[in-house]
């Protein structure tokens, strides 16, 4: 019985060696099958290069906008309004009557001195006709030389007053030609702050008057901005520029800079420039403002697709592609946006490869099969 057992358990031992040589062997074929050598193929990214090229852009500035001509029609007298004979928003014309102040008064002085001026000349003459008497009568030996001197200074005292009474005629006819107060230019009559019969101080404002049939703009450029158009404008000669009107619309005529201030404003640093543009509608009006836009020009710019860029904590970077086609993150300097590009001031230069577009889905030091575009990038 026990020699039965012991058989049982040695074929039993050599059944489970034989099953654990198979489970070996099924797994030695297994892993020979699955450890095969596989390559994984490299990411394809399109790689360009910057592109140098002249550009130009705009760019706005805010401005004022002055009329050609805006004075304040002030009072030389003190008086009564008597009459106003224009409207607010009325256009008129040189020399035409804006308002009429009250004229008793000084007719009456005006009068008062012609009497005094013709009394004078009165006394002239016979002082005259004295002097001529004495003349004759001192030839005759009628008189002495002293009496003819006499009669000589008395004409000459009446001459001096007869001056002074014309003198006076002449200021009483200009103190009256004030009550008129005239249109000194054609223009546009603003707000009429004071009514008929209305009492006015000498030098009290009446209204303003306005010529908008051409405007000034005035805006300001920095020093380097300054320098920028001197220089360009040396070469371009007259530049005319575009005015954009406070509602977005843009003006449908040009303005030609004309000229700038003598000197740099020490707490701004700025200048101002001086546009004129012609206004024969009307449309602008002294007091306004706009947006003036200038083009400028930029030579051998180095342009770059904004596709090509992303921000980290508000830098500007690309991904730029190395030797060995790995890729690594590169800070950028750009203190110009235009449609589509940006132009690079540091950080690149024309010999670099960035990559083009997918930047999302890369890391610094990822290693990528380059494709590199032909043609222009920039749209």
């Amino acid at each position: 019985m026990a020699l039965l057992y012991h058989t049982f358990l040695i074929i039993h031992i050599h059944k489970m060696k034989f099953a654990l040589y198979a489970v070996t062997a099924i797994a030695l074929i297994a892993t020979s099958c699955t450890t095969q050598p596989t390559t994984t193929p490299l990411a394809e990214f399109e790689i360009i290069q910057p592109v140098v090229a002249d550009t130009a852009y705009t760019k706005e500035y805010v401005a004022e906008i002055i009329a050609l001509q805006n004075v304040e029609i002030r009072t030389r007298l003190k008086g009564f309004i008597d009459q106003i004979h224009v409207d607010e928003g009325q256009r008129v014309s040189k020399g035409q009557t804006l308002f009429t102040l009250s004229s008793r008064t000084l007719q009456q002085e005006l009068a008062r001195a012609k009497a005094t001026c013709q009394s004078v000349n009165a006394e002239l003459r016979a002082a005259e006709i004295e002097l001529t008497n004495a003349q004759k009568l001192l030839e005759k030996d009628v008189i002495s030389k002293t009496e003819y001197q006499m009669a000589e200074a008395k004409v000459e005292s009446l001459r001096a007053k007869c001056e002074e009474a014309k003198a006076d005629e002449a200021q009483a006819q200009l103190r009256l030609s004030y009550t008129e107060i005239k249109a000194p230019f054609d223009g546009i009559i603003n707000r009429i702050p004071n009514k008929s019969g209305s009492l006015v101080e000498e030098g009290e404002l009446l209204t303003t008057l306005s010529d908008n049939s051409s405007v000034l703009a005035y805006f300001h450029l920095s020093e380097k901005e300054y320098l920028e158009y001197v220089l360009n404008n040396e070469k371009d000669g007259i530049q005319k520029v575009q005015l954009v009107l406070a509602n977005g619309d843009a003006f449908p005529h040009l303005g030609v800079i004309e000229t700038s201030e003598s000197e740099f404003d020490p707490v701004t640093g700025n200048i101002a420039f001086r546009v004129k543009f012609p206004n024969p509608d009307g449309l602008l009006k002294h007091g306004a403002h706009g947006k003036i836009v200038m083009k400028k020009k930029i030579k051998n710019a180095l342009l770059i697709p904004q596709k090509s860029t992303f921000e980290i904590q508000d830098k500007l970077f690309v991904y730029v592609l190395k030797n060995d086609s790995t890729i690594e993150q590169r800070n950028i300097e750009s203190s110009l946006r235009l449609p589509h590009v940006y132009v690079v001031d540091s950080g690149l230069t024309a010999d670099d490869r960035l990559l083009y577009e997918g930047i999302e889905n890369v890391s610094a030091g990822m290693k990528i099969a380059p494709q590199y575009l032909t043609g222009s990038i920039i749209h």
